[in-house]
């Protein structure tokens, strides 16, 4: 299969041929289980303080005629702790159950949960495969919300890597006919749940990625605009290409990246 070139001006310089990583057959399953193990090994690990809710005694006797007993006073069974006594009466509130007042949780997160998750060298690489063969299907890219211009897929002209403000880099994008695309990627959506009060009240759409083939002043300057992604092909992986686990992704492939994908037979 073959790509047009376009310059920053979007017009034709020539083709390029695809590398055969664009070759690969669409496998959503095992994109979603290389995406899961992301997602899952970057998890960190939480859980509620050892001993939390358990500071304090709340030992009574389940003796009806002891000196400390709950029983024969008209009170519920529970756990309690004595906050001020006079002989043999008490005034004590329930404590360390779950339920009470600063009581311990029933089942509070552990630290000793495992949650990271592997997988297979050959299936990962099968999975990054998978999505950037997805990456240059119209039909799957428009179907995962994008919007992306008619002449849709095409590959752009090195040059583009040595842009170096982030002005620059979103004429180009809407030059190249991601107008719509960069708008939808700009919108901030409130976030359902708790997540708000924790520093992640705001939710974006991911937009355009951009794959470069090392460093260069791009990875700098195309960060900065809402959605877009800029990553090394080398770094590529299947969170990137196919976000919240669904294969195509709009994606500007550098031909100097195609060309880097190719000779070093990356993924493969």
């Amino acid at each position: 299969m073959k790509l047009t070139t376009l310059g920053l001006d979007k017009k034709a310089k020539g083709s390029v041929v695809l590398p055969q990583q664009f070759s690969e057959e669409l496998r959503p399953e095992i994109i979603k289980r290389a995406v899961e193990a992301i997602q899952k090994n970057r998890r960190q690990v939480y859980a509620a303080k050892l001993g939390a809710g358990q500071r304090q005694s709340g030992k009574l006797s389940r003796r009806r005629r002891d000196y400390k007993t709950s029983y024969g006073h008209g009170i519920s069974r529970v756990p309690r702790k004595s906050l001020t006594k006079r002989g043999t009466r008490f005034y004590w509130v329930g404590a360390v159950a779950p339920g009470m007042v600063k009581g311990r949780r029933a089942h509070p997160p552990k630290a000793t949960l495992i949650h990271d998750q592997k997988v297979n060298k050959k299936e990962n690489r099968k999975a990054i495969r998978s999505a950037i063969a997805a990456t240059v299907v119209k039909d799957l890219v428009t179907r995962r919300g994008h919007h992306v211009p008619q002449d849709y897929p095409f590959a752009v002209d090195g040059a583009i890597e040595n842009v170096e403000k982030t002005s620059e880099i979103f004429e180009v994008l809407m030059t190249l006919g991601f107008e719509q695309e960069l708008a939808r990627g700009a919108e901030k959506k409130v976030r359902a749940g708790r997540g708000k009060m924790r520093g992640r009240k705001y939710k974006r759409k991911k937009s355009v990625l951009i794959v470069v083939s090392d460093n260069c002043k791009l990875l700098q300057s195309g960060s900065n605009i809402p959605g877009v992604d800029v990553v090394k092909v080398s770094e590529l992986n299947a969170e990137v290409l196919a976000p919240g686990a669904t294969a195509g992704r709009a994606t500007l492939w550098s031909e100097k990246a195609l060309d880097r994908l190719s000779k070093e037979n990356l993924f493969i």
